[in-house]
């Protein structure tokens, strides 16, 4: 009997320990989480938040809680946004970042609101390579390039401009790159979407700017019907301001200079009047998940039509589609969290691409 019980008792012993270490273990990963390999894809130009995202995403990276893997400027009318990525990762460090753009002229916001060419052009004040698209490698050889790459169901696509990008990458056909056409690379290699666009609202289609406009419909009724995986819409920052945080920044921000100028092309405003930071909440939640400010609304789906008008459906209800959205009350938590972000200093030092 006594022997039993000393077995008995070493064994609890053994699992008890097992069990610390666990905890231990677990911990660790909380406290040290692996950085998130991130995908970003926008309409870098058309608006000031777009910078926003991208200089939360640096931050991020700079606590190591993002891989930035690539940046993805899919919209064409105004061709300088990859210049302006260029400029953005280059300040904060990272000028090897690959960026890929769309080549053509049928997609995006024709309006040059942030001095987009002027910016993109100043080499000498910003550091960039890059100025016009055609600089930049094309979007879709850059993203199934970049997923070959990576381990499985390792990515997360981030869309916070228009569909035009993540469309061309889901009708790709195989390559030389990879044997995989662009539905199963999509399958094999990336976890989640997360875009920014759609409804909550039940009782019309929303005509969004992402999802809509300037010739993304088509586009987004194609890939919100057939994407394989896993695919998150965002809803939040629309109260959200942020500007004035960056005016202790130094002058050669780029991320300043293209928050100055998109502002005063609204109207004549200043930083002080600041701006919306819906695409940020992309980024925030790719990142950290839900938070105290962000509330799961469960799994659903998003009807598309074919003029990009989305509308939100609780049923019924698939495991792959969920909606966040922003909890009220929370924007000035939220506004001062992005401002400290955003306007820090980089970790690393501002370098040229070699």
């Amino acid at each position: 009997m006594l022997k039993i019980f000393s077995k008995i008792t070493g064994w609890i012993v053994v699992m008890l320990f097992l069990f610390v270490l666990w905890q231990c273990a677990t911990q660790k990963e909380k406290d040290n989480p692996s950085p998130v390999k991130i995908i970003f894809d926008t309409d870098m130009g058309s608006d000031c938040d777009d910078v926003g995202a991208l200089a939360l995403l640096h931050a991020y990276a700079d606590d190591g809680r993002a891989e930035i893997l690539a940046c993805i400027y899919s919209s064409g009318k105004v061709p300088y946004g990859a210049g302006i990525i260029d400029a953005i990762n280059t300040y904060y460090g990272r000028p090897d970042i690959p960026i890929g753009a769309y080549y053509g002229d049928d997609i995006g916001d024709p309006i040059d609101k942030m001095s987009a060419e002027k910016l993109a052009k100043d080499t000498s004040a910003f550091g960039n390579d890059i100025i016009h698209n055609f600089d930049a490698e094309e979007q879709t050889v850059l993203t199934r390039r970049i997923l070959a790459n990576q381990t499985d169901h390792s990515v997360t696509y981030i869309t916070v401009g228009h569909t035009k990008g993540i469309y061309d990458l889901l009708v790709s056909k195989a390559d030389s790159i990879s044997p995989l056409d662009g539905m199963e690379l999509v399958k094999r290699k990336i976890k989640c979407w997360i875009a920014i666009g759609g409804t909550d609202q039940n009782d019309y289609y929303n005509l969004d700017w992402n999802f809509a406009r300037n010739g993304a419909g088509p586009y987004t009724k194609y890939v919100i019907d057939n994407w394989p995986v896993k695919a998150v819409f965002v809803l939040g920052g629309m109260t959200v301001f942020l500007g004035k945080c960056l005016k202790p920044t130094p002058p050669g921000n780029i991320v300043r200079t293209a928050y100055r100028d998109w502002l005063w092309w609204w109207g004549k405003k200043t930083l002080d009047d600041q701006r919306l930071s819906w695409d940020l909440m992309a980024v925030y939640y790719a990142i950290e998940g839900i938070t105290p400010t962000l509330r799961n609304e469960g799994y659903g789906w998003m009807e598309a039509r074919e003029n990009g008008g989305t509308k939100w459906h609780k049923e019924p209800a698939d495991s792959n589609r969920q909606l966040i959205k922003q909890i009220g009350g929370t924007d000035k938590i939220l506004e001062e969290y992005f401002g400290k972000l955003i306007a820090r200093a980089p970790k690393l030092e501002k370098k040229n691409r070699r």
